[in-house]
This record gives structure tokens, sequence and C-alpha cells, in this order.
């Protein structure tokens, strides 16, 4: 593990501007080693040109709530004036508009930094399907990085950039996820526009979010619903609490036993929450899932590209074209017959979730390797959608989160499910079953005002918070961190915490702080009486933003102890006799 009390490494946008941002971007992708994740990345100058436009915004005071964020785009969407391939060269097309997602994103201060490699024509789990080369795991070498969004979610994986779009059908905005350990956001159908995106199955196709941080990927799914092309909006901060979750009593047999081992303990986390756990049968999402593949539906992914594909087979994957290709033979009366099928299933789900509010589920059963994949392509793919096909089918939503690492290596996610609407209640869950504690936006300050995150001795009710109200400061949010630090209790006088950023590899934490905002000239007299081994630098919070805060020296860390473990100092200080006898009212 290494230390990092600068967050200088930082990939997020502890970057000043958005130019700033993006050539720090530009600069981790010249220096990756892992070209199959792009199809097409912007030049330096088309991407600085975009920057410089999102600065200049700022500049006027326009509201940019993801500025200083940069995105991957999987390449089936459109982005004007790139590319969109669908991962075949031969079936290129230039748009002159961005598809209606991505506008979203660029005027709240996004920039797109280049198009991802994906399953050809969206019609895979695997990440294999691409002339461009297959997309391995980031954190498990030799096996999948999982698809059809496998460039998207790879970026995201490797900190090339902040966000990126996939597209799901079947999975494809949950399984790349699971299997490069990092959160994927399937909102509602409908909630955000599929304009601009080349069609997988019509019906059900819907835009993906990948990130490292569920609360990073809310802050986003919040800019994207504005899109929403529903006959009936359906504002993404709808729905009650999550108080009881479905657990399938069946239906898990096929899932790999150091995966059932983590998903038993993430029921037991879910319970340790508060929330009631319900068995409940899994035959009803079985047979909503078998439509997809091995139904009529399959007939729209050949209402959509199968003239091409019929044109230029020599250009397609083999796998894609005998998946579509059997769309051609799908009579009328048997896509009628299945749309009857699933009606009556969605009856039976609108039952079911009358009793319970989500149901949780293993994001994959089994993480096959690069060599199992092509040993037998088609079956692999169907077994690695057993948990996520019906999904939209059901017309649900589903937040896709990463649990744990098997004893092997393998990361290990989970999904929570549910009905449509409910998009800001599941992903609160699964942000806690992830150890964040908040999901929600932190409320922004007014342009002559500068956040602090505080997370000692100035946190509300402590020895120090005077400093800050005698400054005229105002508490903005209380929430935590991204999970990506420590905690020390440093061998000061009087006793101060550390906070250090650790970055993504797993071994950090949510640690609770509070947001303030202060005057300039207030923050500037703050910031100058702030005595070493205590810093102010650049925080991630738990919504993905960045706020200036309190970090520490490396010097400090000698001799510290640990504390991470308590998520915060306060509840650190009720573990001690006395907690804040030995603690000043100065710095």
């Amino acid at each position: 593990m290494t230390t990092d009390v600068t967050t200088a490494d930082a990939p997020q946008e502890a970057a000043s501007s958005a130019v700033a941002a993006v050539e720090a971007a530009l600069d981790r992708i010249d220096a990756s080693t892992r070209p199959e994740v792009w199809i097409r990345v912007r030049t330096r100058a088309e991407a600085r040109s975009a920057a410089l436009a999102v600065d200049a915004a700022f500049a006027r005071g326009d509201r940019l709530p993801l500025r200083g964020l940069t995105v991957a785009v999987k390449d089936n969407i459109d982005v004007a004036d790139l590319p969109t391939t669908a991962a075949c060269p031969s079936f290129a097309f230039v748009p002159t508009i961005s598809a209606p997602c991505v506008v979203a994103l660029e005027q709240a201060g996004a920039v797109v930094i280049g198009k991802t490699n994906m399953d050809q024509f969206a019609t895979g789990l695997v990440g294999t399907r691409s002339p461009h080369g297959a997309v391995a795991s980031v954190v498990a070498a030799g096996h999948i990085g999982g698809g059809s969004s496998s460039g998207s979610a790879a970026a995201v994986a490797l900190g090339l950039v902040d966000l990126a779009l996939g597209t799901d059908t079947a999975g494809s905005g949950r399984v790349p996820a699971a299997c490069q350990g990092i959160v994927g956001l399937k909102p509602t159908v409908g909630l955000v526009s599929v304009d601009g995106v080349l069609p997988a199955c019509r019906s059900f196709d819907c835009v993906s979010v990948f990130a490292r941080s569920v609360g990073l990927a809310s802050r986003a799914l919040d800019v994207l619903a504005q899109t929403s092309d529903r006959p009936t909006p359906l504002p993404v901060r709808t729905g009650g609490p999550v108080a009881t979750i479905g657990v399938p009593f069946d239906g898990l047999g096929p899932l790999d036993p150091a995966f059932r081992t983590l998903f038993d303990a993430a029921v037991v986390e879910a319970r340790r929450l508060g929330i009631e756990i319900v068995e409940i049968p899994f035959d009803l999402f079985q047979q909503a899932g078998a439509l997809l593949y091995g139904g009529a539906f399959v007939a729209e992914r050949h209402a959509a590209v199968g003239a091409f594909i019929d044109a230029h087979p020599d250009d397609i994957d083999p796998s894609v074209r005998t998946i579509i290709q059997s769309g051609a033979a799908i009579r009328a009366v048997d896509l009628i017959a299945d749309q009857e099928r699933l009606d009556h299933l969605k009856r039976r789900s609108r039952s079911l979730f009358e009793t319970i509010d989500a149901v949780l589920v293993p994001t994959i059963p089994w993480h096959p390797t690069l060599d199992e994949v092509a040993a037998d392509p088609i079956g692999a793919n169907s077994r690695l959608g057993i948990f996520s096909f019906a999904c939209n089918l059901l017309d649900l939503c589903a937040a896709a989160v990463p649990i744990a690492t098997t004893p092997s290596g393998l990361p290990f996610g989970v999904t929570l499910m549910g009905p449509a609407g409910t998009d800001a209640a599941i992903a609160e869950v699964a942000a806690r079953l992830t150890g964040e504690k908040s999901t929600e936006p932190v409320v922004e300050v007014g342009a002559d005002e500068i956040r602090l995150a505080v997370a000692g001795a100035h946190l509300t009710g402590q020895p120090l918070n005077h400093q800050l109200t005698d400054l005229g400061a105002r508490l903005v949010a209380t929430t935590t961190t991204a999970p990506t630090y420590r905690l020390h209790a440093l061998r000061t006088d009087p006793p101060k915490p550390g906070l250090v950023r650790v970055g993504p590899d797993g071994s950090g934490a949510s640690i609770e702080v509070e947001v303030w905002s202060l005057p300039p000239e207030g923050f500037a007299r703050f910031v100058a009486a702030v005595p070493p081994p205590l810093a102010i630098g650049q925080v991630e919070l738990a919504d993905g933003s960045w706020s200036p805060g309190f970090t520490c020296t490396p010097e400090a860390l000698t001799g510290a102890t640990d504390i991470t473990r308590h998520g915060g100092w306060r509840t650190y200080l009720a573990t001690l006799t006395s907690p804040t006898t030995s603690m000043t009212r100065n710095l």
C-alpha cells in the first residue's frame, strides 16, 4: 500500500480547472499500457479546446456541477465529430450532434476524452468480441473485463477518467463493473434519453454510468436524468427508504463457492444495517431473463443492424453475427406471444415489489478467464447474465457495487434492484453496503464562498469548531470522504487526527467529515493559522466532488495510530475514557 498525503496523483477533480483535469487525464492515458481500452481518444488540442470553454463558462458564473471531471463514452453513443463505430470499423459514421446524454454531461462541465472499446454492436457481456482486442480485467489478470461496455469500465477502473457512459440491455452496465471492481448504475429505462444511441434491443436499452464511488455515479445520474424520455418523467430522487430486501432462496446453484461465501456476508451486512431480509423465489427473474436472448426479442437486434451484418458478414465477430442473424427468422406471432409472457411476468414482479423494496443478487455467478470465454463464447455469456438479464425487461433500476475480493484475488460485487423510479433509494443502500455513508450531493456554496472539509477538532461540538464560526463559516453538509482514505490519531499535543488518501486500491474507507463554507477572507485567515503537521489539501467527498480540507504531512504518520475502523474522529473519541479533556481552544 502506498500512502498519498498530498493527493497529487488523484485522478479526479483535485485539478484547479477543467484544462488541468484534461491535461492530467491525457497524461495518464499516454502513460497507460492498455490501448485496447480506447477506439478513439481526442487529440490534446480537441480536448483542451473543450476544457477551455468549460473554464470560460465557469468564469462567467455558469453553474457547472461536473466541472473538473473527465468522461469516456462507449462507442455506440454519438459524440459530435467523433466516429461512432460500435466496434465495427466498416460501420463507422461521424455524427454532427452528440447524444442528449453526452450533451447533458458537457453542459454540466464534464469533458469527453474519447470513445471506448466494446463488444461489437453491444452484443455480449464478455468484453472479448471486438476487432480492437479483448479488454481484460484491471484487477484480475487473465480474466475478462466484462462487456459490452468493456472499455468504459476499464477506463474508470484504471483511473484514466472519472466517469464513463456505457449502455445496458442485458447487464452491460453491471457485469463490467463487477469484473473491474467499480460501481455501475443502471437507471430506470427511459430515465436517461437513448436518442443518439445505436440500438441493441430498443425496447430495453438504457444508458448506464460507471464511477469509482456510488456518490460520484449518482451525481452524474442526477444530471443525465434531465434528458428523460419516459412518457411520464420519473425524477431520479424518488422512492422511499429501502427497508426490506428480497434474497433468492433458489437459483444460486451456478454461483462460484467463493462468491457464495461473499454474497452471504453481504446479506449479513444488510441485516446489520437494519434492513429486513426476506427469502424470495428467483424463477420470476429466470423466466424473464430467458426471453431476452432465448426468445423473440432478439428480432430487435436484427432490426437495428441486421441489414448491415447481412451485407458485411466478414466484418462481424462470429458470436455477434450468429446472435443477431438469428433474429431474422422470428415470426410476428412469436414476438406477440413473448410480449404477452413478459406482461404476465411484469404483473408478478409488481406484486412481489408490493411486499419488498428491493432484490439483492450477486452481479455475476463467476469470473471466467479469457481462455474460458474463448472456448465457449456463447455458453459463457449466457451464464454470466443469469442475474442481470431480467432487470430491464421487468422495468427495474439497479446499482452494481464492489463488495470484497476472493482469496484468489477476484473482485466480487452485488447488484441491488428496485422498481422503476427508485434509483436514488437503491443507490443509497448500495452505497451503504460498500461503506459509503451518503450519495446525496454536497450542497453548493455561493460564488463568494470557499468550502472546507474538516474531520477532527473542528467538527460541530468539538473544541475548535469556534475557529470556524468566529470567521463566519456555515455548515454545508455532514457527509463522508470517498472510500479511499485512512484516519490516524497523531502524536500531537493536543491530539489531532490525520487524514490520508491511499487511493482506489481497496485499503481505504469512508471517513466522517463536515463541509463548511467560509468567505474568502475568513478562509485565508483560517488557512494561515493551520500549524504543521496539519495541512490544507484537496479531499474527495462521498459524492465524488473535491473540497479543500485537512490532510497531514508525511512525517506525522510516524508512530501514529490507525483509527480508520472507527469511521471518524468523534466515534474514536467515544471509545476513550475522557475523549476531550486534553483538547484546547488553540490549533
